[in-house]
């Protein structure tokens, strides 16, 4: 009973030292309104002055602007003061994980955890710590403890396949993507990522029909996300289904003209992927189209070595020449080594997609000599 009654004082005390600390509401509003240089520059100098809430929303503040020390000092500080206040602990143990000290950060989150244990973001912060240390079982538990709790956000949904898959459990993780898929909000990030990785792993086992349901779910909730896109089309190149791939791949040409593809997909697209003889070939198309005067590649079948280095190029490139002369727009071509091959063989716009794949199979084969080579 004495200890009961020691808390609820001690309880009430802390309130009546919040309730007189004027400064609060201004370093509230500031937070609200994101003002943290004003925070540091108009508090952190009177930090004997403040009470542990105050100090709290200074360190919050070096938080904000990425100065770990300073925000470890303030977070010390706040506790030192009163040590029944979560959010503390909660920002020294992210501190600590981005300052990769996960150990000490571990603590932190077990504290604030004690603390106040129905809170989703806790539970992902440790989560995060145990994971960083290869902790995977750990880190599971604790990601999946944060999805059952009010407002988890999206990152211990999108971790726990990830782990999965860093234990190879990688059925579970496939389960736990698909079990996203009803969990969180349609059209949300986490949503359209699981989506895409689950269009990855099924189009990887052969399972080509879910992977089209995967990535058409993913179209579907962001238009925008072309790499999606090209997956489908390399799906439908697989079926040989090449009707349905047409409207997507005249998507991207669209959004190309219109400056929306960036990085790896902003010059060509992946189309079609195959083996060979143990050797993995990815096919590109480029964008580029003619008529011009310069030679330009458009079609490219990259041929990869074991560890996924390329080890042959075969391409279709755009001849002026033939087309003065009235022949095909594409002349097929190689490169390997600082050698470019020719061999004669031509294409317009409007080949079977099957005859230019059997011709490159030709050549891997040997079946085709060059009739010109040059360095």
């Amino acid at each position: 009973m004495n200890k009961i009654l020691l808390t609820i004082m001690f309880s009430l005390l802390v309130v009546s030292s919040f309730a007189q600390d004027t400064t609060l509401p201004s370093l509230q509003k500031l937070t609200t309104d994101k003002q943290f240089d004003a925070i540091v520059a108009q508090y952190a100098p009177a930090q004997e002055h403040l009470s542990a809430a105050a100090l709290y929303y200074v360190g919050y503040a070096y938080f904000m602007k990425q100065q770990d020390d300073s925000c470890l000092k303030f977070m010390d500080l706040s506790i030192d003061r009163n040590a029944n206040d979560h959010r503390a602990y909660f920002i020294k143990g992210s501190t600590l994980n981005y300052m990769q000290q996960f150990d000490q950060s571990i603590k932190c989150f077990k504290a604030a955890i004690a603390l106040k244990p129905d809170t989703a973001e806790y539970y992902s912060g440790l989560g995060d710590a145990y994971y960083n240390l290869h902790l995977y079982e750990s880190a599971l538990e604790n990601y999946k403890t944060a999805t059952e709790k009010k407002a988890p956000g999206e990152r211990p949904f999108l971790m726990v396949p990830q782990v999965y898959f860093n234990l190879h459990q990688e059925s579970k993780a496939l389960e736990a993507l698909y079990n996203n898929t009803s969990k969180l909000p349609h059209g949300s990030e986490g949503y359209t990522k699981s989506w895409f990785n689950i269009g990855q792993i099924e189009s990887l086992s052969g399972n080509y029909d879910k992977a089209e349901t995967a990535f058409l779910a993913v179209i579907k909730s962001d238009s925008s996300d072309f790499h999606a896109y090209a997956k489908l089309i390399q799906v439908y190149y697989h079926n040989k289904t090449y009707e349905k791939a047409k409207f997507y791949r005249a998507s991207l040409y669209d959004a190309h003209k219109q400056g929306l593809l960036k990085e790896n997909m902003e010059d060509m697209f992946c189309f079609d992927q195959f083996k060979w003889k143990g050797k993995s070939i990815q096919a590109f198309e480029r964008y580029e189209e003619g008529p011009k005067q310069g030679i330009f590649n458009k079609q490219i079948f990259y041929v990869l070595d074991s560890i996924g280095n390329v080890d042959f190029t075969i391409q279709t490139e755009y001849s002026p020449i033939s087309v003065e002369m009235g022949g095909p727009k594409y002349i097929l071509c190689g490169s390997q080594g600082g050698t470019h091959l020719n061999y004669g063989i031509g294409f317009n716009d409007n080949f079977k997609y099957d005859d230019l794949k059997n011709a490159v199979v030709n050549i891997l084969e040997k079946k085709y000599k060059t009739v010109a080579e040059s360095k």
